[in-house]
């Protein structure tokens, strides 16, 4: 593999990169055409041909057929948490106070470890725009909600956030990622504070109206389809315990029992549906398949890029995550600090590297991805659902307003704190 990675030219790179552009730049400008399956469809089948080919022309399919391999386990991980979690609903409406919204956000980064991050958000964006949809002033809940539940709370096990989990896949143990909980809480820490302020602050503008109907329209939370949390805590047994195939066979297993078990008025009031996960599915087959050639150049190569410090993996590799998919961008960047290690002879302890290094990846890929709507697939369902339901939500720029306001400098502390 490393062979190849130093004869492979760097335009083969370029398929890669060019899919990335349209995943970031397509839903923007053409909307309409980027809606359609059909046409990530083709899109993605015309930018990942020339890569097969390729692989074809050097008659080395290893690299390609591995990566496959992990996309299965990959994609089959996420669709059983979107399915499992969509059977679960979440009904009642509590007083819309920053307090409670708060807790909200709380209990949400928490168990984004379980259900990840996807399954998360979807079980928690209803129930949270609904406890505060007699409040007038409320864009930017949706923009916390995305910070914390869609990307930051979900760093502590594999199942959080789709990159930790091709750490997993790729070697790294289970039980690694909670020694990213001093970065989990400090971070959680600060971000909650600043929404209580923030949330504070729009509350107290809030006419007395609108405070007298949102206290009159309190109702108890309930929760609705409880068997699939026993579904979820398989899901994570599964990932711990099982190797693959038998692994995926399990969650398959269980998403079915889901959707057999769980009454149909449930998900049609989650407004369930399955094209997300296959848009999903559609735009990481193509990822995977592009980003082969990068991977085996960087890990070929690692040394020649000038990054070496664990400041600079947090900053790149969370940069970089920023606009485009964090899955991938956390995968590149673990295999050029493996070049690296292989290059320099830095120590090699957790999957070739030095552990510094997997930290700064790991919480630049996952608590970046929350710096854009693009960022991670969860953000971008979240902006989608709020639109729905006619919730005011900043723009692409006005959302990176709020983002380099105010994760770019917590950023900037978790530098200093952590990876100089």
């Amino acid at each position: 593999m490393e062979n190849l990675g130093q004869i492979l030219p760097f335009w083969s790179v370029s398929f890669f990169v060019l899919l990335l552009l349209c995943i970031a730049i397509l839903p923007l400008v053409h909307s309409r055409f980027w809606d359609s399956n059909r046409n990530k469809s083709i899109v993605c089948g015309i930018l990942s041909l020339p890569v097969v080919l390729l692989f074809y022309h050097y008659d080395h399919f290893q690299p390609l057929l591995y990566e496959i391999k992990e996309y299965f386990s990959f994609i089959i991980l996420l669709a059983s948490l979107f399915i499992i979690s969509g059977g679960i609903f979440l009904s009642g409406d509590i007083e819309a106070t920053p307090r409670n919204n708060a807790i909200f956000l709380l209990i949400g980064g928490i168990i984004a470890n379980i259900f990840g991050t996807t399954g998360a958000a979807m079980l928690l964006i209803r129930p949270v725009l609904r406890t505060n949809s007699e409040r007038q002033f409320i864009a930017h809940i949706p923009v916390f909600f995305i910070f914390i539940i869609c990307n930051i709370g979900g760093c502590l096990t594999p199942l959080g956030d789709p990159p930790l989990f091709m750490g997993y896949l790729r070697g790294v143990p289970f039980f690694w990622t909670l020694r990213l909980f001093p970065h989990w809480i400090f971070m959680m820490t600060l971000i909650l504070i600043v929404f209580y302020c923030v949330d504070l602050h729009f509350w107290k503008r809030e006419s007395q109206e609108a405070i007298k109907l949102d206290r009159e329209m309190v109702e108890p939370l309930s929760t609705h389809g409880k068997i699939n949390i026993i579904f979820i805590i398989g899901v994570l047994l599964s990932v711990i315990f099982l190797d693959t195939p038998i692994r995926e066979g399990v969650m398959i297993g269980l998403s079915v029992l889901s959707l057999i078990s769980t009454p149909k008025k449930i998900r049609e009031r989650n407004e369930f549906h399955f094209a997300p996960i296959i848009e999903v599915a559609i735009l990481f087959a193509a990822i995977f398949i592009t980003m082969v050639p990068a991977l085996l150049i960087l890990e070929a190569r690692g040394g020649e890029f000038g990054v070496r410090l664990p400041w600079h993996f947090f900053w790149t590799s969370g940069g970089l995550s920023s606009f485009l998919d964090n899955t991938p961008t956390y995968v590149t960047f673990v295999s050029l600090a493996q070049g690296l290690a292989q290059t320099t002879g830095l120590p090699k302890e957790m999957i070739g590297i030095p552990v510094k290094y997997l930290e700064a990846i790991s919480v630049g890929a996952v608590f970046m991805g929350a710096n854009s709507y693009i960022g991670n697939g969860p953000n971008f369902m979240v902006k989608v659902i709020c639109e729905h339901q006619k919730v005011k939500i900043p723009s692409f720029f006005g959302y990176m307003l709020w983002s380099c306001g105010i994760l770019v400098p917590l950023f900037i502390i978790v530098t200093f704190v952590f990876f100089v």
